[in-house]
Protein backbone atom coordinates (compact mmCIF):
# COMPACT_ATOMS: atom_id res chain seq x y z
CA UNK A 1 0.00 0.00 0.00
CA UNK A 2 0.99 3.66 -0.30
CA UNK A 3 3.00 4.50 2.82
CA UNK A 4 1.62 8.04 2.68
CA UNK A 5 -1.68 6.61 3.93
CA UNK A 6 -0.04 5.38 7.13
CA UNK A 7 -0.16 7.43 10.31
CA UNK A 8 2.47 7.03 13.02
CA UNK A 9 1.70 7.59 16.70
CA UNK A 10 4.06 7.35 19.67
CA UNK A 11 2.22 5.68 22.56
CA UNK A 12 2.90 5.87 26.28
CA UNK A 13 1.22 4.67 29.44
CA UNK A 14 -0.35 1.22 29.72
CA UNK A 15 0.45 0.59 26.03
CA UNK A 16 3.84 1.98 25.05
CA UNK A 17 5.58 1.94 21.69
CA UNK A 18 4.94 3.07 18.13
CA UNK A 19 1.66 2.49 16.29
CA UNK A 20 1.60 2.48 12.49
CA UNK A 21 -2.06 2.76 11.63
CA UNK A 22 -3.50 1.81 8.26
CA UNK A 23 -6.91 3.29 7.43
CA UNK A 24 -9.75 0.76 7.75
CA UNK A 25 -7.36 -2.09 8.60
CA UNK A 26 -9.14 -5.23 9.73
CA UNK A 27 -5.92 -6.89 10.93
CA UNK A 28 -3.74 -5.65 13.76
CA UNK A 29 -0.18 -6.90 14.35
CA UNK A 30 1.72 -6.65 17.64
CA UNK A 31 5.49 -6.74 17.05
CA UNK A 32 7.63 -7.89 19.98
CA UNK A 33 11.41 -7.69 19.82
CA UNK A 34 13.62 -9.80 22.06
CA UNK A 35 15.92 -9.05 24.96
CA UNK A 36 17.48 -6.07 23.16
CA UNK A 37 14.44 -4.06 24.26
CA UNK A 38 14.25 -2.53 20.79
CA UNK A 39 10.94 -0.99 19.71
CA UNK A 40 11.02 -2.60 16.28
CA UNK A 41 9.43 0.12 14.17
CA UNK A 42 11.20 -1.10 11.03
CA UNK A 43 9.58 -4.53 11.29
CA UNK A 44 6.21 -2.97 12.15
CA UNK A 45 6.49 -0.87 9.00
CA UNK A 46 7.13 -4.02 6.95
CA UNK A 47 3.78 -5.35 8.14
CA UNK A 48 1.96 -2.03 7.78
CA UNK A 49 2.92 -1.99 4.10
CA UNK A 50 0.72 -5.08 3.77
CA UNK A 51 -2.33 -3.02 4.75
CA UNK A 52 -2.52 -3.81 8.46
CA UNK A 53 -2.16 -1.67 11.57
CA UNK A 54 1.08 -2.60 13.35
CA UNK A 55 2.09 -1.86 16.93
CA UNK A 56 5.79 -2.05 17.79
CA UNK A 57 5.38 -2.59 21.51
CA UNK A 58 7.76 -1.44 24.22
CA UNK A 59 7.17 -4.03 26.92
CA UNK A 60 10.09 -3.37 29.27
CA UNK A 61 12.71 -0.72 29.86
CA UNK A 62 10.43 2.27 29.31
CA UNK A 63 8.96 4.87 31.65
CA UNK A 64 7.11 3.16 34.47
CA UNK A 65 8.16 -0.29 33.23
CA UNK A 66 10.42 -2.96 34.66
CA UNK A 67 14.01 -2.19 33.54
CA UNK A 68 14.72 -5.83 32.64
CA UNK A 69 12.71 -8.84 31.57
CA UNK A 70 11.70 -9.73 35.10
CA UNK A 71 8.15 -10.59 36.17
CA UNK A 72 6.60 -8.75 33.23
CA UNK A 73 2.79 -8.90 33.57
CA UNK A 74 1.20 -10.78 30.68
CA UNK A 75 -1.54 -8.20 31.05
CA UNK A 76 0.89 -5.86 29.23
CA UNK A 77 0.16 -7.81 26.07
CA UNK A 78 -3.55 -8.12 26.73
CA UNK A 79 -3.63 -4.31 26.86
CA UNK A 80 -1.89 -4.15 23.46
CA UNK A 81 -4.57 -6.42 22.05
CA UNK A 82 -7.22 -4.17 23.62
CA UNK A 83 -5.70 -1.20 21.80
CA UNK A 84 -5.85 -2.83 18.38
CA UNK A 85 -9.36 -4.20 18.95
CA UNK A 86 -10.39 -0.69 19.94
CA UNK A 87 -9.17 0.54 16.55
CA UNK A 88 -11.56 -1.86 14.83
CA UNK A 89 -9.11 -4.68 14.11
CA UNK A 90 -10.98 -7.97 13.91
CA UNK A 91 -7.94 -10.18 13.44
CA UNK A 92 -5.01 -10.00 15.85
CA UNK A 93 -1.57 -11.37 14.97
CA UNK A 94 1.46 -11.46 17.27
CA UNK A 95 4.96 -11.53 15.79
CA UNK A 96 7.66 -12.10 18.41
CA UNK A 97 11.37 -12.89 18.28
CA UNK A 98 13.27 -14.83 20.96
CA UNK A 99 11.97 -13.58 24.33
CA UNK A 100 9.29 -11.80 22.32
CA UNK A 101 8.31 -15.19 20.86
CA UNK A 102 8.12 -16.58 24.40
CA UNK A 103 5.79 -13.70 25.30
CA UNK A 104 3.70 -14.15 22.15
CA UNK A 105 3.04 -17.83 22.77
CA UNK A 106 2.23 -17.21 26.43
CA UNK A 107 -0.12 -14.36 25.56
CA UNK A 108 -1.94 -16.52 23.00
CA UNK A 109 -2.29 -19.33 25.55
CA UNK A 110 -4.22 -16.95 27.82
CA UNK A 111 -5.95 -14.60 25.36
CA UNK A 112 -8.27 -16.27 22.82
CA UNK A 113 -8.63 -13.00 20.91
CA UNK A 114 -5.22 -13.63 19.36
CA UNK A 115 -5.84 -15.27 15.98
CA UNK A 116 -2.30 -16.04 14.86
CA UNK A 117 1.25 -16.12 16.24
CA UNK A 118 4.54 -15.95 14.39
CA UNK A 119 7.22 -17.13 16.84
CA UNK A 120 10.72 -16.48 15.47
CA UNK A 121 13.61 -18.26 17.23
CA UNK A 122 11.15 -19.44 19.89
CA UNK A 123 11.32 -21.34 23.15
CA UNK A 124 8.95 -24.04 24.37
CA UNK A 125 9.32 -23.20 28.07
CA UNK A 126 9.40 -20.15 30.32
CA UNK A 127 12.85 -19.01 31.45
CA UNK A 128 14.07 -16.82 34.29
CA UNK A 129 14.60 -13.09 34.28
CA UNK A 130 17.08 -11.28 32.07
CA UNK A 131 18.20 -8.20 33.96
CA UNK A 132 16.67 -6.51 36.99
CA UNK A 133 13.13 -6.24 38.22
CA UNK A 134 11.42 -3.16 39.59
CA UNK A 135 13.63 -3.48 42.70
CA UNK A 136 16.75 -3.07 40.59
CA UNK A 137 17.99 -6.56 41.47
CA UNK A 138 18.91 -9.24 38.94
CA UNK A 139 19.36 -11.97 41.56
CA UNK A 140 17.89 -14.12 43.09
CA UNK A 141 16.47 -15.42 39.85
CA UNK A 142 12.79 -14.88 39.19
CA UNK A 143 10.34 -15.66 36.41
CA UNK A 144 10.27 -13.53 33.28
CA UNK A 145 6.46 -13.27 33.53
CA UNK A 146 3.51 -12.96 35.85
CA UNK A 147 -0.19 -13.59 35.34
CA UNK A 148 -2.73 -12.02 37.69
CA UNK A 149 0.15 -11.04 39.93
CA UNK A 150 1.56 -14.57 40.25
CA UNK A 151 4.94 -15.53 38.75
CA UNK A 152 4.79 -18.11 35.95
CA UNK A 153 6.78 -21.32 36.60
CA UNK A 154 10.21 -21.14 34.95
CA UNK A 155 13.32 -23.19 34.27
CA UNK A 156 16.12 -21.94 36.56
CA UNK A 157 19.65 -21.18 35.47
CA UNK A 158 22.66 -23.11 36.76
CA UNK A 159 25.10 -20.44 38.03
CA UNK A 160 27.99 -22.91 37.79
CA UNK A 161 27.63 -23.39 34.04
CA UNK A 162 30.86 -22.87 32.09
CA UNK A 163 30.40 -20.76 28.97
CA UNK A 164 31.51 -21.67 25.46
CA UNK A 165 32.36 -19.35 22.57
CA UNK A 166 31.52 -19.06 18.88
CA UNK A 167 33.55 -16.61 16.77
CA UNK A 168 34.90 -15.07 19.96
CA UNK A 169 31.47 -14.39 21.46
CA UNK A 170 29.70 -16.23 24.28
CA UNK A 171 27.24 -18.88 23.08
CA UNK A 172 24.44 -19.54 25.52
CA UNK A 173 22.99 -22.51 23.66
CA UNK A 174 24.82 -24.98 25.90
CA UNK A 175 23.45 -23.26 28.99
CA UNK A 176 19.85 -23.72 27.93
CA UNK A 177 20.44 -27.33 26.88
CA UNK A 178 22.17 -28.03 30.20
CA UNK A 179 19.37 -26.46 32.26
CA UNK A 180 16.66 -28.40 30.41
CA UNK A 181 18.48 -31.64 31.20
CA UNK A 182 19.30 -30.77 34.82
CA UNK A 183 15.95 -29.26 35.83
CA UNK A 184 13.54 -31.69 34.17
CA UNK A 185 10.71 -31.31 36.71
CA UNK A 186 10.91 -27.54 36.56
CA UNK A 187 10.97 -27.69 32.75
CA UNK A 188 7.82 -29.80 32.76
CA UNK A 189 6.01 -27.25 34.93
CA UNK A 190 7.38 -24.35 32.89
CA UNK A 191 6.22 -25.68 29.52
CA UNK A 192 4.23 -23.05 27.64
CA UNK A 193 0.71 -24.54 27.31
CA UNK A 194 0.73 -24.38 23.53
CA UNK A 195 -1.86 -27.15 23.31
CA UNK A 196 -4.39 -24.61 24.60
CA UNK A 197 -3.66 -22.07 21.88
CA UNK A 198 -6.49 -21.82 19.37
CA UNK A 199 -4.52 -19.38 17.19
CA UNK A 200 -2.73 -20.38 14.01
CA UNK A 201 0.99 -20.73 14.72
CA UNK A 202 4.00 -20.34 12.45
CA UNK A 203 7.36 -21.18 14.02
CA UNK A 204 10.59 -19.98 12.39
CA UNK A 205 13.84 -21.50 13.64
CA UNK A 206 17.42 -21.97 12.53
CA UNK A 207 19.36 -25.15 13.26
CA UNK A 208 22.58 -23.18 13.82
CA UNK A 209 21.10 -20.93 16.52
CA UNK A 210 23.96 -20.27 18.95
CA UNK A 211 21.92 -18.36 21.52
CA UNK A 212 19.49 -21.15 22.39
CA UNK A 213 18.28 -24.34 20.65
CA UNK A 214 15.30 -22.74 18.96
CA UNK A 215 14.80 -25.53 16.42
CA UNK A 216 14.65 -28.11 19.23
CA UNK A 217 12.24 -25.87 21.13
CA UNK A 218 10.09 -25.48 18.01
CA UNK A 219 9.96 -29.26 17.58
CA UNK A 220 8.67 -29.60 21.14
CA UNK A 221 5.93 -27.06 20.45
CA UNK A 222 4.90 -28.94 17.32
CA UNK A 223 4.75 -32.27 19.16
CA UNK A 224 2.73 -30.91 22.09
CA UNK A 225 0.21 -29.42 19.69
CA UNK A 226 0.09 -32.58 17.58
CA UNK A 227 -0.73 -34.58 20.70
CA UNK A 228 -3.64 -32.18 21.26
CA UNK A 229 -4.86 -32.53 17.69
CA UNK A 230 -3.63 -29.08 16.61
CA UNK A 231 -1.55 -28.27 13.55
CA UNK A 232 1.50 -26.00 13.52
CA UNK A 233 3.67 -24.80 10.66
CA UNK A 234 7.43 -24.99 11.23
CA UNK A 235 9.72 -23.17 8.80
CA UNK A 236 13.38 -23.98 9.37
CA UNK A 237 16.83 -24.18 7.84
CA UNK A 238 19.86 -26.05 9.21
CA UNK A 239 22.37 -23.24 8.60
CA UNK A 240 20.34 -20.26 9.86
CA UNK A 241 20.97 -18.77 13.28
CA UNK A 242 19.07 -16.86 15.95
CA UNK A 243 18.75 -13.59 14.04
CA UNK A 244 16.23 -14.28 11.26
CA UNK A 245 15.96 -11.47 8.70
CA UNK A 246 12.62 -10.80 7.04
CA UNK A 247 12.71 -9.22 3.54
CA UNK A 248 14.61 -5.94 3.54
CA UNK A 249 15.79 -6.18 7.16
CA UNK A 250 19.40 -5.45 8.13
CA UNK A 251 19.23 -6.00 11.90
CA UNK A 252 22.80 -5.94 13.24
CA UNK A 253 24.32 -8.86 15.08
CA UNK A 254 24.90 -8.67 18.81
CA UNK A 255 28.40 -7.68 19.87
CA UNK A 256 28.08 -9.43 23.24
CA UNK A 257 26.80 -12.92 22.41
CA UNK A 258 26.82 -15.31 19.46
CA UNK A 259 23.84 -15.65 17.16
CA UNK A 260 25.12 -18.42 14.90
CA UNK A 261 24.09 -18.72 11.28
CA UNK A 262 25.22 -16.26 8.64
CA UNK A 263 23.71 -13.30 6.83
CA UNK A 264 22.73 -15.26 3.72
CA UNK A 265 21.16 -18.20 5.57
CA UNK A 266 19.35 -15.92 8.01
CA UNK A 267 17.89 -13.87 5.15
CA UNK A 268 16.99 -16.95 3.08
CA UNK A 269 15.01 -18.40 5.99
CA UNK A 270 13.32 -15.03 6.52
CA UNK A 271 12.22 -14.90 2.89
CA UNK A 272 10.94 -18.47 3.10
CA UNK A 273 8.96 -17.64 6.24
CA UNK A 274 7.59 -14.40 4.82
CA UNK A 275 5.37 -16.28 2.38
CA UNK A 276 3.56 -18.00 5.24
CA UNK A 277 3.53 -14.88 7.40
CA UNK A 278 1.75 -12.92 4.67
CA UNK A 279 -0.92 -15.60 4.55
CA UNK A 280 -1.64 -14.99 8.25
CA UNK A 281 -2.20 -11.29 7.61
Amino acid sequence: MDERQLTQEILSGAVSGTLLRCPDAMTGVVVLAGSSGRVDVARARLFAREGVSALALRWFGGDGQTPGICEIPLETFFAATDRLVGLGCRRIVYVGTSKGAEASLLAAAHDPRIDAVVAISPTSVVWGNIGPGCDGLSWPERSSWTLKGRPCPFVPTDPDWTSSHVDGLVSYRGLFEHCLARFKQEAHRAAIPVERISAEIVLVAGGDDALWPSLEFAGRVVRRRQDAGRTTRLVSAPDAGHRILLPGETTPRSTSHAHGGNDRADADLGRQAWRYIRELL
